[in-house]
């Protein structure tokens, strides 16, 4: 009876049985008061015939018995017969039965109109919550309908109208979850191909001129080279671009599955600067490497590798001639953390907020190479394998950041 966890029809069934009890007990009361009735009635009857035999002077013996008599034989009936008195003898004819007769009818309408009464008022009310519920319900479905979700049903109650109303409720917050992630997708497509196409037109346009400026000067050998190589780092500008912008998108969208698997940190950093340390040693720098070599670290070691090699990379970029960059490494009982420090320009307190949105460059680097996606292709990386990463700088006093990974319980 789970219908029964529903208020309303709970509320009704009360009402119900209530009045069942009430009906009961007024009919109890009904009947003991047609009982006095009939007594008062068929005292009467004994009285006017104990006075009528009283004044033909019957004496009171006989008076008494004929009274107190409950038994009666075929010549009594025969007498009543034949003074008109029997069972095919109209009601209206017995005085004392018709008074009983329309006592007790009046009695039993007025209970019938009275609990009939009650009854409708109790199930109009029953009725008009219950149209209530379906017409707000209704209401606010049409909102969900239009696109509103501001709104809630019912929910507060149990039963099977508010066990559908939750699960329509539900319905809606799938609906609204699936177009905020469809606004959402829509809207990281926009900017992401509006990023591309204002990052490519530079590159682009600059591989124009480039080509114009070579078919201009074609007999001269040092201009063909001179913008050759000009081509060449505009397209290696541009393949660095789409790459990393492939990346990050990937990452975003949540289509990179990491191979995560247990790897030596030692052997992470290694990967990590193997195509860095030949441009240190050109650009006269130093990365110093500093921790346990059986430290282990349980990651995806390539997309990790990439990670790092895009912090120690922006580290060579704003460092100058004979600065250092130390890689460290640590583990506490909670996490293992790593730490990518470097002695060069430091970050200005304005831009330290802003380092890892995409694209993002500070007037104060201008002038160095990059196109603003590194840091933020490293933190999307790192907080896709579940890491922290974090930065501390003090303008011309260098910068730490440190990469925090939850250890294995």
């Amino acid at each position: 009876m789970s219908f029964l966890h529903d208020k309303h029809i709970r509320n009704y069934c009360v009402f119900l049985v209530s009045l069942i009890l009430l009906v009961s007990l007024a009919g109890i009361n009904m009947l003991d008061r047609q009982t006095v009735a009939v007594k008062e009635i068929l005292l009467t009857h004994d009285n006017a015939i104990a006075t009528s035999l009283l004044e033909q002077g019957i004496t009171k013996e006989v008076i008494a018995t004929a009274l107190t008599n409950t038994e009666g034989n075929s010549s009594g009936s025969k007498f009543l017969a034949e003074i008109g008195l029997s069972k095919n003898t109209d009601t209206n004819r017995w005085s004392y039965v018709y008074s009983v007769k329309n006592a007790m009818l009046t009695s039993m309408l007025g209970i019938l109109w009275f609990f009939t009464t009650i009854m409708f008022a109790g199930t109009m009310i029953f009725l008009h919550q219950r149209e209530q519920l379906y017409k707000n319900s209704e209401s606010i479905i049409k909102d969900y309908i239009d696109g509103n979700y501001t709104v809630h049903l019912s929910q507060s109650r149990e039963g099977a109208v508010y066990q559908m109303l939750s699960s329509v409720e539900q319905l809606a917050s799938i609906l609204r979850s699936k177009n905020d992630a469809d606004r959402k997708t829509k809207e990281f497509l926009k900017n992401t191909i509006s990023d591309i196409s204002h990052q490519l037109k530079t590159p682009l346009s600059a591989l124009m001129m480039y080509q114009e400026i070579i078919e201009t000067e074609p007999d001269n050998p040092d201009i063909v080279k001179e913008f050759s190589v000009k081509i060449g780092i505009a397209l290696k500008r541009i393949e660095q671009l789409i790459q990393s912008m492939l990346k990050i998108t990937r990452l975003d969208a949540g289509s990179i599955v990491f191979e995560k698997d247990h790897y030596s940190i030692s052997n992470i950093i290694s990967n990590a600067i193997s195509e860095l340390t030949t441009r240190a040693d050109n650009e006269k720098k130093e990365i110093v490497i500093d921790g346990d070599l059986e430290q282990m670290l349980f990651c995806d070691i390539e997309w990790t590798s990439e990670a790092i090699g895009n912090i120690v990379k922006n580290a060579l970029d704003h460092t100058n001639g004979g600065g250092k960059i130390y890689i460290s490494w640590e583990r506490t009982p909670a996490m293992i953390r790593i730490l990518i420090t470097d002695n060069g320009h430091g970050i200005a307190p304005e831009d330290i907020y802003h380092i890892f949105k995409r694209f993002y460059r500070s007037k104060n680097a201008l002038e160095t190479q990059g196109i603003g996606l590194g840091l933020p292709l490293a933190k999307a990386i790192i907080e896709g394998q579940g890491g922290i990463i974090c930065v501390q700088s003090e303008r011309l006093h260098g910068t730490t950041f440190t990469l925090s990974f939850l250890t294995e319980s």
